[in-house]
């Protein structure tokens, strides 16, 4: 497959680290959002998914290549559709998890720097949001007012995952694991 020779094999290791992390850390960070969620009646998907869409943001910066976000989402997808895990969304979760890898494939397109704390943040936000926008819209089937609630809460998890991102780039960097 030409699509997949651009990358060399530490790369692709790197997409399926990140792909692992991102579903280890879902069924993790979920319960604990729901806590503050529920009684507050906001979608407990689009604020927690700031935590695990920053392995996507993640992925564009350490693999430095278009494709590399995209398929750490298009992965995490067929995992979850193999495994029959992470609710019951059935073929709608390739579209929910790839979607956002696509989105944050366009920030990077733009974006020359991807060590910098706006890209990260930004990359972040977009992505949480077009999940959230796909799960609240097709799945959930929200009106405007709790769809709109359900965005702010996708963006203010966006900015959170963007920085932690941000934060274990940076770590990675310092201790001479990854190149600049």
């Amino acid at each position: 497959m030409k699509f997949f020779e651009k990358f060399n094999s530490q790369q692709l290791l790197y997409i399926a680290i990140l792909a692992a992390l991102g579903l280890a850390t879902k069924p993790i960070i979920t319960p604990l959002v729901h806590l503050i969620s529920t009684p507050l009646m906001v979608p407990g998907g689009s604020l927690a998914g700031g935590f695990y869409m920053m392995w996507l943001v993640l992925a564009a910066a350490l693999v430095k290549k278009p494709g590399a976000a995209f398929l750490v989402g298009f992965v995490q997808s067929i995992a979850v559709l193999s495994l029959g895990y992470f609710g019951n969304h059935g073929f709608v979760s390739v579209i929910s998890y790839s979607l956002p890898g696509l989105a944050v494939e366009i920030v990077a397109f733009f974006w020359k720097n991807k060590t910098d704390l706006f890209f990260h943040v930004f990359s972040c936000i977009l992505s949480n949001i077009t999940g959230a926008i796909v799960v609240t819209i097709v799945i959930m089937r929200l009106a405007f007012i709790p769809l709109m609630i359900s965005l702010v809460a996708a963006s203010i998890s966006g900015i959170v995952g963007g920085i932690i991102s941000y934060k274990i780039l940076k770590k990675l960097i310092t201790y001479d694991l990854v190149r600049n």
